[in-house]
């Protein structure tokens, strides 16, 4: 059996991809794509980030607190005082 032309393969994909109750095919087959390769690529930083993170302890610092900073530097500097007196009044009602 003979495979496919170029020409055969496109109109397949077309028709995979066709309006169907009202839902542009194409386009969400384009949308639902470029989400996947966006999906691929958070992964990839996502592993990236982990080997900094190995790098860190490999070099001596401590995760746990890195990962800390990062939350605290990513608050508003309101929301990160407002955090910081909450803990200070805990530990002084628990005697620490």
């Amino acid at each position: 059996m003979a495979s496919p032309s170029r020409v055969e393969t496109i109109a397949n994909d077309t028709k995979e991809a066709s309006d169907v109750g009202g839902v542009a095919g194409v386009r969400l087959k384009q949308l639902v794509e470029r989400i996947e390769r966006l999906e691929e690529e958070k992964a990839s930083i996502g592993t990236d980030i982990k080997d900094v993170y190995g790098e860190a302890k490999s070099t001596g610092f401590d995760v746990k607190t890195i990962r800390k900073l990062i939350r605290l530097r990513k608050m508003d500097e309101q929301k990160r005082n407002e955090e910081d007196e909450l803990l200070d009044l805990y530990r002084a009602a628990i005697g620490l």
